[in-house]
């Protein structure tokens, strides 16, 4: 191997593992990994960020494909197979690029250029959904989610009954709204399941007309240190703030509060009290679903010391729903009918403990790219609309002088790299089906055509339904570009010294430059 590629090659062949890690998992026909920890416990799944994250890496540009790919997950919530595929692809492009003499700094700006333009095109391609009814959510919502039909049903009327202004807002995520459970009944309603149960078993499995308190710490006297105790000024201080706490938690119950969610520890007083009066009480709630329940039921969240304040004062921080009530048999707490925010709950039913997981990664998928077509429209799935993409970019190289061209040529091998995996996991020829795809498109003038994988014959994905949100597509384009540039820009790897050695010394068979001090 030429040194002077060392650096190139070792990257582009740890970029090149990670991509084929997860390649044999796209599109209709995929297969599914089954990743094993040292302990034996086993996970199982054709999802492209469950695979990166749970995959044992040490490679430093293996690691930033997997933090593009979460990038893509964390942005968009799918498509993280489809970026990772094409950034493997151009990295590897790019290096066969530098190996054949095109200077780095040409094949780095040919590839910038392909991605914006490649960015453009795509987003001429798009079509807006037609309102929160409109069929073609349901189809997005069916592909994304791996041709479940219950899932797709399930997101789908989830997001008729939260509807698209709510959808369209840039701080909700409908995946947050998803649940999976064994044994469960797949269930969509408008309300909250926290998964916690009731402080005592003594207290109401159920509260028609709840008024509900949040409580965002402890519920118990503060605390006196040990050696304050000793004293007789302590101890009176200990008896005062005892007694104080009576008369805060007595203003719970005084005030009508019949159900308390606290975010720590609930003491054996107020818990005694609490199952006296028949107030449901759960102790332990994180933040983040107290902050769901305050927005769901119009209630604010208070402090421990803010029971000090009058009964006037606390009764504008409660909230109120038609009912709260416990699931014994699945073991959570639901929250129905708020006077707060609308909010909706999917409930995924799973046959199993061991496959409540997959089901649950695959409605999150189904729910991110729904709502990404809804914000950004639809386009041809199935690898079709990147083939187009890539023939129009095949023009551009012309607009291009120079050997920068060789740089979009990199980015046409990984726009064409999506269907030429997905027709070879379909048991199809790779080459033959992507060519049969180019030549077809361009003779009907038609974007959508793409490679049916139960037959293998040329159909249009628009009317099969194979339908993909264009931002999920944009974005993976975009990841797959940051990568491949910031992959192709390093040209020495040097081990960086140890705090307590004088020296950085690695094999540089591995592309590692081995230096000594």
């Amino acid at each position: 191997m030429d040194e002077r590629f060392a650096a190139y090659i070792t990257n582009a062949n740890a970029v090149r593992a990670v991509a084929s890690a997860v390649e044999g998992t796209i599109g209709p026909k995929g297969l599914d990994i089954m990743l094993v920890d040292r302990f034996g416990e086993v996970t199982i799944t054709n999802d492209g960020v469950t695979i990166l994250k749970l995959m044992d890496i040490n490679h430093p540009a293996a690691k930033m494909l997997i933090n593009i790919a979460k990038a893509q997950q964390e942005e968009v919530g799918d498509g993280t197979t489809t970026a990772t595929i094409m950034a493997g692809t151009l990295v590897t492009e790019g290096v066969n690029q530098i190996i054949r003499g095109v200077p780095v700094a040409r094949v780095i700006e040919g590839i910038k250029y392909g991605i914006k333009k490649a960015q453009e095109i795509m987003k001429t391609k798009a079509i807006p959904v037609k309102g929160i009814n409109d069929e073609n959510l349901r189809k997005i919502a069916y592909i994304a989610g791996r041709e479940h039909d219950d899932i797709a049903d399930l997101v789908f009327e989830a997001a008729k009954l939260i509807g698209e202004e709510k959808l369209k807002e840039k701080n909700f995520r409908l995946r947050d709204i998803i649940i999976a459970k064994a044994g469960a009944e797949n269930e969509v309603f408008l309300g909250l399941i926290i998964d916690k149960e009731k402080l005592n078993k003594q207290m109401p499995k159920e509260v028609h007309g709840a008024k509900i308190l949040l409580i965002d710490d402890a519920l118990e006297p503060e605390h006196i240190e040990e050696e304050a105790l000793g004293t007789e000024a302590g101890f009176a201080r200990y008896m005062e703030l005892r007694e104080e706490f009576k008369r805060n938690i007595e203003k719970i119950v005084e005030l009508g509060v019949n159900v308390v969610f606290v975010g720590k520890n609930i003491s054996d007083n107020a818990e005694e009290l609490f199952v006296d009066k028949g107030i449901l009480a759960v102790d332990r709630v994180s933040s983040r679903d107290l902050e769901k329940i305050a927005e769901h039921t119009g209630a604010r969240m208070i402090k421990r010391s803010g029971l000090k304040k009058s009964k006037e004062e606390i009764q504008n921080y409660i909230g109120f729903a038609e009912k709260v009530y416990e699931d014994e048999k699945l073991e959570h707490i639901r929250i129905v009918g708020g006077n707060g925010k609308r909010m909706a709950t999917i409930l995924v039913g799973a046959a199993t403990s061991e496959i409540v997981g997959e089901r649950e990664r695959i409605a999150k998928d189904a729910a991110s790219s729904l709502q990404a077509a809804i914000k950004g429209g639809i386009v041809a799935g199935g690898g079709a609309v990147e083939i187009a993409v890539a023939r129009e970019l095949e023009r551009e190289k012309e607009r291009l002088k120079g050997m920068a061209s060789y740089g979009i040529d990199c980015v046409i091998s990984a726009l064409k790299r999506p269907l030429g995996q997905i027709v070879y996991n379909a048991g199809f020829n790779p080459l033959e089906k992507v060519e049969e795809v180019i030549y077809t498109q361009a003779e009907k003038n038609m974007d959508s055509i793409g490679v049916n994988c139960d037959s293998g014959e040329l159909s249009d994905m628009m009317e099969l339904g194979v339908l993909d949100p264009a931002p999920v597509k944009l974005h993976a384009i975009k990841a797959a570009g940051e990568i491949a540039e910031a992959i192709l820009r390093i040209d020495t790897i040097i081990k960086k010294k140890d705090e307590d050695m004088g020296r950085a010394n690695v094999d540089s068979s591995q592309g590692i430059k081995d230096l000594d001090f």
